[in-house]
Formats: C-alpha cells, structure tokens, sequence
C-alpha cells in the first residue's frame, strides 16, 4: 500500500515554517490520539500522523524526504490513466492548461479549476483562502469573477395560475 505525502497527513504546505508543522502536528495529534477519539481507525491514523512528522521534524530529515519527493513518478498503469479515473461524470478531462490548472489534491484531485468554478465555486473560495489554495490564488480569483459575470440562468416564468 502506498503511503501519502507527509505534508498532506499533516495538512500543510510543502514550503511551510517548522513552527506552522510543529503546530499542525499538535493539533493533529490531540485530535487523533487514541486516548481522545474512540474510533477504530483512531491508533492507524496516529501512526500515519507520527510517521509522516518524523520525516519533516527535523531540518536533515526533511531535505532528505523533499529531495525524495522531487524524484520523478513512475508512468501510470497503460490500464487506467488517473484523469480518466478522476473525472466527474459528464464531462470530458482536457489536460491543464495555463489557464486552468489541474489540482492535484483532496476531492477533486484530477480537476481542472475551471471545471471546479462551474460545478462547485464554493469549494473554490475555501480553497483560495486555504493554505493549500496559495499557489492558485491568482487563477481562483480571475475564475470567480468570471462565473459572477454570466448572468444565472433564470427559471421560466410561470403565469398567475402556477402554470
């Protein structure tokens, strides 16, 4: 089984302060710790918690870790290509473009955001105030006023009778 990114574990960004995944770590922690949340997966993800703080405690530890981050990914399987597999019902995938950028995260991992300011726009306001969201600030913003531009589409009128 594939372990995830330890910055996604601990719901930071990759360039974040060590104060701020110190911090994370913390709150994370106290969340999932087994003694406080009674679930059965509450111990497996303290594990994953703790593992993934121990590879970017520590300056050393986590050059090591980002170097092994920026290695490239293996090609994906010729069975099934990830956009394929990430796409909403309904729609075609086209690739990124400069334009609309795919995320590669959370829910909509494999969606353009110009698909996202269609379907979900406010999945995209929580995103551009996240720290998650930094690096697509500028792209959400220009999305959003572009869909708050196009007038809603307005349901037919109905005459006196509710006919």
């Amino acid at each position: 089984m594939a372990t995830r990114d330890a910055y996604e574990v601990l719901h930071v960004h990759p360039r974040a302060d060590p104060l701020v995944i110190k911090a994370a770590y913390r709150v994370l922690a106290a969340m999932f710790h087994p003694d406080h949340d009674p679930s059965p997966t509450a111990a497996q993800r303290m594990a994953e918690l703790n593992a993934a703080y121990a590879l970017v405690r520590d300056p050393e530890a986590r050059r090591v870790y980002d170097r092994s981050r920026q290695a490239p990914a293996p090609p994906p399987s010729p069975i099934m290509q990830p956009a394929a597999a990430t796409a909403p019902a309904g729609r075609r995938m086209g690739g990124p473009t400069v334009e609309s950028p795919v995320v590669d995260f959370g829910r909509y991992a494999g969606w353009r955001l110009a698909d996202l300011a269609r379907s979900d726009p406010d999945y995209l306001r929580w995103l551009s105030r996240h720290s998650s969201g930094i690096r697509y600030r500028r792209q959400i913003s220009e999305l959003l006023n572009q869909v708050a531009d196009k007038p809603a589409a307005q349901p037919a009128k109905k005459n006196w009778r509710g006919r």
